[in-house]
């Protein structure tokens, strides 16, 4: 009997050592790239990970066809990369119209903005407006996803990469080239 259940336990480690050796290759992220942002190959390494049909990452013989793509969330180092974080072109809406948007100090929260926001851009008032009234409406605004940000120029102007529907467009447009947009960053979710 001891003989038996010595075997068995035998068998049983050969198992698990087996089984523990099939690993297979796949991508993970090598540093943080924000939603939005070309993923490029210095953003990806290769992990070994045993196989599990429950995880589903990307294989490493896959990283051509990532390099250059968009993800629609933000890839966090250390995690493995799957398909569904990769959205179709930039990941933050191709069926939407981009606007750039200049924005001067103090009419953007500094250094907060990065690519996947949900921001407002609020109509400010034009020069000799007056504001302040009690029959005043609502400043306008309209809503759209921040798509990139440039770095400050000298005076500390950032351009800033609107995603927004085709309907808002033609009149952020309008508004962003006389200078009376504000950008109001929107809660984050968690």
């Amino acid at each position: 009997m001891c003989i038996v259940l010595a075997v068995l336990a035998g068998l049983g480690a050969a198992a698990a050592v087996t089984s523990a050796g099939d690993r297979v290759k796949v991508l993970a992220i090598a540093r943080d790239v924000p939603a939005g942002q070309a993923i490029t190959d210095a953003d990806l390494r290769v992990a070994e990970v045993s196989a599990d049909g429950a995880l589903t990452p990307m294989r490493a013989s896959q990283r051509a066809s990532v390099i250059g793509r968009r993800p629609a969330v933000d890839l966090r180092t250390g995690g493995l990369l799957t398909a569904s974080q990769l959205g179709a072109g930039t990941g933050l809406g191709d069926d939407l119209q981009q606007v750039g948007v200049q924005v001067k100090r103090g009419q953007a929260p500094a250094g907060t903005l990065a690519p996947g926001d949900k921001v407002l851009a609020v109509t400010t008032p034009g020069q000799g407006e007056q504001t302040g009234s009690k029959t005043d409406a609502p400043p306008s605004s309209v809503k759209g996803t921040v798509v990139a940000v440039s770095r400050p120029d000298a005076s500390g102007s950032v351009v800033v990469n609107l995603a927004v529907s085709p309907t808002d467009g033609p009149l952020l447009a309008t508004r962003a080239s006389l200078g009376r947009i504000a950008l109001v960053r929107e809660p984050r979710s968690n």
